[in-house]
């Protein structure tokens, strides 16, 4: 299986036309021992979001010519400190444009079996998938790009079911 980086996938921002989408599935991303405004935030240093903002400059100039951004983040409860991080800057992420919506684990439909082993994956369009891998400590080792059809499918079925039912931000109480 041959990965591309985050910054390559990231290109993707750049080219697709209607819809992103993100389903994000871990309670933690963080790399052990590595510094990060997370382990900052930790630490219980302020911080500047100057690492973010060419993130949310992307997602400003996407959403600014009229194309959605949107994530489902599913959460075990109580939050792991990686997920109370988060959705402490979430705001920051609507601000630019991206709409968030938390769908607590526990809350998934009985019987759901989630596509792509359960990892990760960006929507792109209802055609192009790419698909999140990690390491064993939790490293981003790259994203797979899936175009298959039924694969492809599956995901958009998942994305509106879960859409459906997740919280958007502003009403989610953690």
């Amino acid at each position: 299986m041959e990965l591309i980086s985050s910054a390559e996938r990231n290109r993707l921002f750049g080219t697709f036309e209607q819809d992103a989408f993100h389903l994000e599935l871990r309670d933690d991303y963080t790399v052990p021992n590595e510094e990060s405004p997370f382990t900052r935030w930790l630490s219980g240093e302020l911080d500047d979001l100057g690492w973010f903002e060419p993130w949310a400059r992307e997602m400003r100039r996407v959403t600014e010519d009229g194309r959605t951004v949107r994530r489902v983040r599913v959460v075990t409860e109580p939050h792991s400190p990686y997920i109370r991080w988060e959705h402490s800057l979430t705001d920051g992420n609507q601000q630019a444009g991206e709409d968030i919506r938390w769908l607590p684990r526990h809350r998934l439909p009985a019987g759901l079996v989630l596509p792509m082993a359960g990892n990760d994956w960006w929507l792109f369009d209802d055609h192009l998938l790419a698909v999140g891998h990690f390491d064993d400590q939790g490293r981003v080792l790259g994203s797979a790009l899936i175009e298959e059809p039924e694969a492809v499918a599956e995901c958009v079925r998942v994305r509106d079911l879960l859409w459906a039912i997740a919280i958007p931000h502003a009403e989610y109480k953690h």
